[in-house]
Parts: structure tokens; sequence; C-alpha cells
């Protein structure tokens, strides 16, 4: 992944190749190429169940978007300048990709896609954590009626994401996730909830996340004032430094941990998702491990323009660096999927939100776009105006489940497939009008996705999806996705302001006046 300067030259002839192409219209793509639609869609696939013929996954389909021929050779060529499958071998092959910190970045093990000793630790892992959840259904910690998962970033949005789209039907412990220092979060948690029948779930890397550990100290204080006489004896640590767990008081039996080369926002297939298996059961948990499984098999495999999310890598690249597009729409048309949008948002901007190289040097363009979006149709009553009138343009993708998640007449989730296709149809066709208020420019770009149904199995294939496709992007932009030193300055001057020991500019000291912090 290191860049020479011949390969710095080749990377910045290619990008000027790219963008010398011409911009054709989305229509004129079409005319171009009967054919368009089914070569600019991937699938993805993985058995019904385990060990079965039949199968089920993830349709992509590119097409919609203004990628060319001409385009797809040149990124193509871009990968290759730019170390793609060496870079894609160190990741399944624990070598150290996170540069900054040192350290190799080993989620894929977590389903069984990484080296032999990696994935046997991540088994044995899994199955400690797998005896923890089925004791507690069986009620060998007493009866587990509810969980209060605390946690922040990465430690709570993929939990709460999961949690939220495949418990509408049923739960078999009920869970929340609370995240926020806000103790108004933490109190509807309380009040949701009986002291004698929760247990504490406390996820945090290093057990010593500030916001996670005053939440945790608060939620002892809960179990504690309402007569429970061992509060620490009903929490459960999700950390990877067991010892700062065991010595804040958590048996040690109750402790799950996770390598610490497994990064918070990657971190979903570890222990931080027991809270997840605590919900829906083990046997759901693994088959969110085997649809991401599906996801790691297929990118490690498919080489240039067939790798999935390569390609989608290529789409961003293309509108970012080419287009000059600032932002990217996620609308999820499935209301099990509403929280994908805030978990994508973490992945790819705390990911890609850099703005120098691997190497320390300025990155010669724009890196990540800001993820923004929200659930069909609610949207279309709300930001669509600006993504098909406004002078913004803005690359939207549309996910959806082809089988409704509702036992209601088949009415609704026709309604809701419909809206889907109709708006990336409209936004690319347009309408023009002699009326400038009612004209659509179109050749607006988007790219949906289906999978048929929203299971375990497809949410897993859905965030693997985004996990390699943050990935290839950064190793385009040649950027390091595994560290997040910007999250960090913000925290320390916190503690300025709480220690008084802070030179600050005087905006911030009249604000510390005003509210009580001075």
């Amino acid at each position: 992944m290191h860049r020479d300067a011949a390969n710095g030259a080749r990377i910045a002839a290619i990008l000027e190749q790219l963008r010398g192409l011409p911009q054709a219209r989305l229509a004129d793509l079409f005319a171009a190429d009967p054919a368009r639609a089914e070569a600019m869609t991937r699938r993805i696939t993985w058995p019904v169940e385990p060990g079965s013929d039949a199968e089920t996954g993830l349709l992509i389909d590119f097409a919609k978007t203004h990628l060319s021929g001409e385009a797809l050779t040149a990124f193509e060529a871009l990968a290759e300048a730019s170390g793609f499958a060496a870079a894609r071998a160190e990741l399944f092959g624990g070598g150290i990709v996170n540069v900054t910190e040192g350290r190799a970045a080993t989620h894929g093990a977590l389903r069984g896609s990484g080296t032999a000793p990696q994935v046997e630790e991540a088994e044995a892992l899994l199955a400690r954590m797998g005896m923890l959840v089925e004791a507690i259904h069986e009620g060998a910690l007493g009866e587990v009626r509810h969980c209060i998962a605390i946690g922040i970033g990465g430690s709570a949005l993929g939990p709460a994401l999961a949690i939220d789209a495949l418990t509408r039907d049923l739960a078999l412990v009920d869970v929340h996730v609370v995240s926020n220092i806000d103790g108004l979060a933490l109190e509807a948690a309380f009040r949701a909830c009986d002291p004698a029948t929760t247990i504490i779930a406390v996820a945090s890397k290093t057990f010593t996340t500030i916001e996670t550990m005053t939440n945790a100290a608060s939620a002892l204080k809960w179990l504690r004032e309402n007569g429970v006489e061992d509060p620490h004896g009903q929490v459960i640590a999700l950390t990877a430094a067991p010892e700062k767990a065991v010595e804040w008081g958590v048996d040690e039996t109750r402790i799950l941990p996770f390598p610490e080369s497994v990064g918070g926002r990657y971190s979903l297939f570890s222990s931080i998702g027991f809270p997840v298996a605590l919900a829906i059961g083990m046997d759901d948990f693994r088959a969110m491990l085997a649809g991401a499984k599906a996801v790691d098999d297929h990118f490690r495999a498919a080489e240039g323009r067939e790798n999935a999310p390569l390609l989608a890598a290529f789409a961003d690249q293309y509108y970012t660096r080419l287009r000059g597009c600032q932002t990217r729409a996620v609308f999820a048309y499935d209301e099990r999927l509403k929280l994908l949008p805030d978990y994508l948002q973490q992945l790819e901007m705390e990911s890609n939100g850099k703005s120098v190289t691997r190497e320390g040097a300025p990155v010669d363009g724009p890196t990540a776009a800001i993820t923004w979006g929200g659930v069909g149709t609610d949207a279309q009553h709300a930001v669509f105006q600006l993504l098909h009138q406004g002078t913004h343009l803005v690359p939207v993708d549309f996910i959806a489940s082809i089988a409704p998640g509702d036992d209601l007449d088949p009415a609704h989730h026709r309604i809701l497939l419909m809206n889907c296709l109709a708006q990336g149809a409209a936004l690319m066709a347009g309408k023009p009008s002699d009326d400038p208020a009612r004209a659509y420019p179109g050749d607006r770009p988007s790219t949906t996705f289906l999978v048929e149904d929203c299971d375990a199995a497809a949410l897993g294939a859905l965030i693997a999806f985004h996990e390699h496709r943050t990935f290839a992007n950064a190793v385009l932009m040649g950027i390091n996705p595994f560290d997040q030193f910007g999250v960090e300055l913000g925290k320390a001057i916190a503690k300025q302001i709480e220690s008084g020991e802070g030179d600050f500019d005087p905006s911030t000291k009249a604000l510390m006046a005003v509210a009580g912090l001075g």
C-alpha cells in the first residue's frame, strides 16, 4: 500500500486521464449499450440455510451511475497502481494495515475471513460468548428480561442497528442501547426496565471511555438504589482490555474480550455484538456472520469491475474527485433499516475523513464524502426536492427488501417498492417543462441495493459490503481508514475544561462562564 514516486506519478496520470473523459449523460450510456442494466449489476449470494442448495442474496445495480466503459478501465488501472490487490491480501493476511498505530485490522477473521490463528481465536471468543448467551437464555443468571447496553460510537451504532432491524417481531431479551452521556437517554432506559431482571452490558474497547463509564456507574447506582444487592453481578463487560474490567469490579467469567486489532466501528461481529445475540439468539447471530462472510469471499476473489465493493468505490471516487460531489445520500426503503444511514456515517466518515496519506503527505484530492440519508418514503417529503431540482449533484443509494417485514395488506410493501424504484428512475430521467419551476433536469445518479429479505444474513452482508467499500476507497486515495485521531482533540479539551487548566479563547471562556463551567 506504500506509494513511491513512480506510483504517485502513474496515479496522477490516471486521474488526469479520468478528468479528460467526456461526461456522457446517463440516458446516452443506456442508448449506447442495450445490455448496460445487466452488465452493471452485481450479485452476491449465500445459502438460504447452512448446507442448503437454495440461495438468496444481495443485488446491486450500478447502471444509473455515470461509470462508462472507459472510466471503468481507467479506474481498474488506478486500483492496480494504488496496490489494491496487495492491500486486500494484507488486510486478510493479518498485515499491519493500520500504519499509524502499528496494527492489523482483523474484523474479517471474526466471521472466518483471515489467517488460521486469527480465525481460531475469533471462533474461540465467539464460542465463549455463545455459552454465556445460552446460559442467560436458560436462566443460569436468574430471570433476565431486559438488557441495557451501554457504549458509544462503534460500540453502540452497530448493536442499535442490528437490534432494531432484527427484533421487530420478537426479542428474546428486551435490549435498550444507550450511548449519549445526556442523562435523559439513560433515564429512558431505566423507565423501560425492571432492575431485578436487567443486566447491564458495558461495551468499551479500552474500558476507560468517559461517556460509557459514567453511564455505567449511573446504571450500577440505579441497580443498587432499587434493591439489587450485587450490582456488579449483573454486569457483562465487552472489551479489548479485560484487566480494566476486572479492576472496575466485573467478574472475569462475565467478561467477553475481543482482539485489540478490531476497531470499534468494525466490531459488531465481535463480543460487541453480545446484546444483539442476546436479543436474537446465537443461530441468527451466526447467520449474520455467514452473510458477512459471503461478501468477504466475493471481495477476496473478484477482480476489477466484477468486485462489487470495489465497483462502488469507483463510483464514489468518480463523484468526489471528478464531479466535485461533497455528499452521498443513503435511503433505506425499509423501516427495519432506518438506523443504517447513522451506522454508515461513522463507518465511512470516521474511516476516510482524513487529509493525509498513509505516508503523512497531503492527500491530492477530496477524501470521504459526507454520508447522510433517511428512510423512504418519509424522505421523499423532506429532502428529495433538493435531489430532484436543487443545484447540488448528490449520488444516491437506495436500499430495499423484496420481501415485506409486515403482515399487513401487501399493498403497503408494493407501494414502498414502487416508490423506491420510481425515485431512481425519476432522478435519471427528469422531465422537461416550459415552466422552469416544474422542470426536472434529470441525469442524477443512483445505485440500488436489493436483498431478498431483511434478515440476519442480509444485514451482515450489507454491513460487510460497506466495510469493504470503505476500505477500497481508502486504498484508491492512499489513506489509512483504521485510525481516528480526529475524535481525540475535542475529548482532550473537554478534560481541560473539567480540570480548569486549559488556556481557552475568549469565546469559549465566556460560554464556560454562562454554562457554569468556569
